[in-house]
């Protein structure tokens, strides 16, 4: 039996570290957060008492913190191995409060590492330490403050804008980035402006393409630039060659990572935080949540001998970075391979480009400057009047750290050889007209450069921020661009308008070094809390009482007419967007979507049908996930809400009859009690088909066996086979 109980936060990093420990060691999974706030319960945290939050164990995760405490309490000694930032002293806390609870009174340690490597984990057992309450503290403070601000602010956009929408702490100050920049793009006014390009031969007949250095914005000085130009004398007017010195890259911290991984291979930060967690969990990467540029010492050694071996000794420059993030946590790492040998690794081609983007960056951080050799030739016509034409080049003489990473070299242009005073010959000179563009909206990867630029978040929020946003409907993307849709512009105008000072940059990275004040022990939880919320309430319910309600965005363009009435109309916003409606509702109510079409007036439901055994007519309805089958309608005054089955894809929603959607609403149907543990086991039918289920057990049922008339012994013999493996079978090579 084991001795020793080590815990960590997924199955992955559990499988890694089990295979370098002993027989003596068992080792558990808490799959993430064990317990959290409750959902939707502002009295989860008690404000008057001190801001004291009231936890319960998150659903589904009973059995999890069950077996764990089960296994603790046959072990001599528990340690907590989950990752080391907040979130994982947090969980760390947290299973050990449940442990204490649950009357474990073995010694519980913390065990720290940033690589899930035999050495690393064997040095992190070989210093322990107690779990480190400034920290837990810090994320304990993120995570009640932001239920507060979001709990409070959705509450009264509920009220003054629409039901269902939401705001928060952070999520509300990126929000108001986007919208920023939406409407310097709607306030945009172009000009036209003119590029002059003249094609030109050298004294050697080589090729020398000039741009002119000014655009005019006027056609007449084009047109007489132009003329000149086609009748004047060329000749090269300067030459210029500098040397520049280009300095490689630190190694990645989390946002750098999520912004190159973005701009050359095309990932989304959510997805290159998935495809990096899923390194480190195999043991290939270090920590990828950090905001340190370190490297350790072993580490620089061991890039030394590989770029020797790669590049000879002379592009070994080993060096330091200075931090780059205020309040990095110097301790930690900067992501880096856990044996820079390994050329590739990953177990999917997405993981294995990720790997080798933090390779190349982590080897190339380590060696020499390159040298750009950047040429300017100026050109103009003797004794004329028009600006200056020029030509720029650059090619690099000496490589260093671009060796490792060839794809930051960017294009080279070399230029042919000339001379002050020589005479050019005149191919072609011509003009294009041109637009002055508005600015470009955001890219997740810019967003992230500027939210870090700007202090908002850290680099481990910065992915979540942005799925939340894409998530509420408050932003979509168009190719790589985030544009606010109408329900986001709504919701940041009214935060702006009666919350700006707690949207502000300033505030909210002010907010955040406080917060990784308590996380360095600097400051107090409750002060903190107390100093922000007191004031941060007391304007919620001044707001409460005095914002005006938004029933308007805004009138529609002046063609567009109500279809019923011809009246004007009007923007609004609905649950599922911005629609124009007119002006005269209720008396009226014609609608257009905001291409103008005609939105037809919805139409009550009219049942299939009568349940006889209730008496409660039957519908079929399409909701968000498809369509369904309702019994009965919600009553009013109940929060009940009435039973709905979904209806199979090899069905069609017209051809449901009252007999098909009796059976559909049949499910879940109990089967009956397990003999042994005296537990029920259901039949039904979810996301991934038809399957039964016992105390958390469940099985996909295969044909002929389905969950409407599967029997008791048949369920049994079903959960006395081996529960087959999730994942795909390898293919045979």
């Amino acid at each position: 039996m084991a001795q020793k109980l080590l815990i960590v936060e997924s199955p992955a990093k559990a499988k890694t570290i089990g295979k370098y420990l002993g027989a003596d060691f068992a080792v558990k999974a808490s799959v993430g957060h064990v317990r959290d706030l409750p959902k939707s319960n502002k009295n989860a945290v008690d404000i008057p008492a001190g801001f004291v939050p009231h936890y319960e164990i998150s659903k589904g995760k009973e059995k999890t913190v069950a077996d764990i405490a089960e296994a603790a309490a046959s072990a001599k000694e528990i340690i907590l191995a989950t990752d080391a930032d907040r979130e994982g002293e947090a969980i760390a806390w947290h299973i050990a409060e449940l442990l204490k609870k649950a009357g474990i009174k073995k010694p519980i340690a913390r065990a720290v590492y940033h690589e899930i490597t035999k050495h690393a984990i064997e040095d992190a057992l070989a210093h322990p330490r107690a779990i480190d309450q400034n920290l837990r503290r810090a994320q304990e403070a993120r995570r009640v403050l932001d239920r507060l601000v979001g709990y409070d602010l959705s509450g009264l956009i509920w009220k003054k804008l629409r039901y269902g929408l939401s705001a928060g702490r952070v999520q509300s100050p990126a929000l108001r980035i986007l919208a920023e920049r939406e409407r310097e793009i709607k306030a945009f006014v172009p000009e036209t402006f003119w590029r002059i390009f003249a094609d030109t031969n050298t004294v050697q007949k080589a090729v020398l393409a000039l741009s002119c250095e000014e655009e005019p914005r006027d056609k007449s000085e084009t047109e007489r630039i132009l003329s000149e130009g086609k009748n004047g004398e060329w000749f090269v007017k300067e030459v210029s060659e500098t040397e520049a010195k280009r300095s490689p890259r630190p190694p990645f911290i989390t946002s750098t990572l999520q912004q190159v991984a973005s701009t050359r291979l095309g990932f989304s930060p959510k997805k290159t935080m998935m495809l990096a967690q899923k390194l480190y969990e195999s043991g290939l990467i270090t920590y990828m949540r950090t905001d340190s540029t370190n490297l350790s010492e072993d580490a620089r050694r061991a890039l030394a001998v590989v770029i020797e071996k790669l590049f000879g000794k002379e592009n070994v420059a080993l060096r330091h970075y200075a931090k780059q993030v205020k309040n990095a946590q110097e301790a930690h790492e900067a992501i880096r391979p856990t044996d820079v040998a390994r050329e590739s690794a990953g177990a999917i081609p997405d993981q294995k480009k990720l790997y080798e983007l933090i390779r190349r960056r982590t080897i190339a951080s380590q060696m020499p400057n390159s040298g750009i050799l950047r040429t300017k030739i100026i050109a103009n016509i003797k004794n004329g009047t028009i600006p200056d034409f020029s030509a720029n080049g650059s090619r690099v003489v000496h490589h260093g750290w671009l060796l490792a990473d060839p794809a930051a070299k960017g294009e080279e242009n070399e230029l042919p050889k000339v001379v002050t005073n020589e005479p050019l010959a005149l191919h072609d000179i011509r003009s294009e007209e041109k637009q002055t563009e508005p600015p470009a909206r955001y890219s997740e990867a810019g967003l992230v450069k500027e939210l870090e630029k700007r202090g908002i978040g850290r680099p481990s929020t910065y992915a979540s921020i942005i799925d939340t946003l894409l998530a509420r409907g408050y932003t979509e993307k168009e190719g790589r661009a985030l544009r606010v849709t109408e329900t986001g512009e709504a919701v940041s105008a009214f935060i702006e308008k009666y919350f700006g000072a707690y949207i502000s940059d300033s505030f909210t990275a002010e907010m955040e070094d406080k917060l990784d004040d308590i996380a360095n022990g600097s400051r107090e939880y409750e002060k903190t809390m107390r100093e922000f919320y007191t004031p941060f309430n007391k304007e919620v319910k001044k707001q409460s009482k005095d914002a005006e309600k938004i029933t308007s965005l805004g009138d529609a363009p002046s063609g567009m007419k109500c279809p019923l009435c011809e009246s004007a109309m009007e923007k609004k916003l609905s649950r599922v967007g911005a629609f124009f409606s007119c002006k005269k509702f209720p008396e009226c109510k014609g609608a257009r979507s905001l291409d103008g079409g005609v939105v037809e007036e919805k139409k009550p439901a009219v049942p299939i049908g009568t349940d006889p055994a209730t008496n409660e007519p039957i519908f079929v309805k399409v909701g968000r996930f498809g369509p369904y089958v309702q019994l009965g309608e919600k009553k009013k005054g109940t929060t009940t809400k009435p039973k709905m089955a979904s209806i199979p894809k090899d069905i069609e929603p017209k051809n449901v009859t009252i007999e098909i959607a009796l059976k559909l609403l049949s499910l879940p149907r109990p089967l009956g009690v397990h003999p042994t543990t005296g537990k029920e086991i259901t039949a039904s039918r979810g996301r991934f088909g038809p399957y039964i289920v016992h105390d958390g057990d469940f099985r996909s049922l295969k044909v002929p066996d389905n969950p409407y008339d599967i029997t008791l012994p048949r369920a049994l013999e079903i959960l006395k086979e081996e529960k087959k493996k999730r994942g795909f079978k390898k293919k045979e090579s």
